[in-house]
């Protein structure tokens, strides 16, 4: 036995000091006990990794890539697939101010697989340079991809297989005008298929999927022409393109 007197009120502090440790709490009587339990650890979750968002103009241009090497691999026109040697896609940068149609690729364009880089090319360019339009700001390309033998003109068949590469390749681009060369080009797009002459469609502005349209002659034509004549009209139908485009029109030289 302890020599000395018990120390109730004591012994009692620490028996309370222990089940505090424990998790107990004191609760007065009539109340039940409540023991404390630890709360539960947060699951922690790992952020979702969200992907950059991807630039549309990229977008725009891996599509268009991946037309352009459908075309090359197209052989819906049997006789322009066997006596092509490459298919000419188009040239240009996205959103141009505007796009240069002709009907198809000659032999040069054939050769280097690029439209206008023939003589009538050439003089597309000088015309071009002429209307004073922003540097390297237009889309060059054809209605069909392939050049037909000797370079006669395309079959309204051959047009017609190539009318929705022609339509996807024209939603990719984006031109906010459009010019139409040569009487092909200019009755499929202004949708007057019954046209039989270049003079009924110029001097104009048509549409085509809501983009202005102006139809003129082709380089080649204007070239093979002695008098002068297509060369004058087709300054007409520039200065027309250039007041619809809200655009000074430059001194004739």
């Amino acid at each position: 036995m302890s020599d000395g007197p018990i120390d109730l009120v004591q012994q009692l502090r620490a028996h309370l000091h222990s089940l505090g440790a424990a998790g107990v709490l004191f609760a007065p009587r009539g109340e039940p006990l409540v023991i404390a339990r630890p709360a539960p650890r947060a699951e922690v979750v790992p952020a979702e990794e969200v992907a950059p968002a991807e630039d549309p103009l990229e977008t725009r241009r891996r599509a268009l890539a991946t037309l352009a090497a459908e075309v090359s691999n197209c052989d819906k026109c049997s006789e322009l697939f066997s006596t092509r040697l490459r298919a000419v896609f188009g040239t240009g940068p996205l959103d141009p101010e505007v796009a240069f149609v002709g009907e198809a690729p000659g032999y040069e364009e054939d050769a280097q697989g690029e439209p206008f880089v023939g003589k009538g090319g050439q003089l597309l360019r000088r015309i071009i340079a002429a209307c004073q339009l922003p540097s390297a700001q237009e889309y060059l390309l054809n209605i069909i991809k392939c050049r037909p033998p000797r370079t006669r003109p395309p079959t309204m068949a051959e047009c017609g297989n190539c009318r929705d590469i022609f339509r996807r390749q024209f939603e990719l681009v984006r031109p906010k005008y459009l010019v139409a060369l040569g009487l092909t080009a200019s009755r499929l797009l202004s949708g007057k298929v019954s046209a039989t002459a270049l003079g009924a469609l110029r001097g104009q502005v048509h549409q085509y999927r809501g983009v202005p349209l102006i139809c003129t002659h082709h380089p080649n034509d204007i070239d093979a022409d002695g008098t002068g004549r297509l060369k004058r009209e087709t300054w007409d139908d520039m200065k027309l393109l250039l007041r619809t485009m809200g655009r000074d029109v430059p001194a004739a030289k």
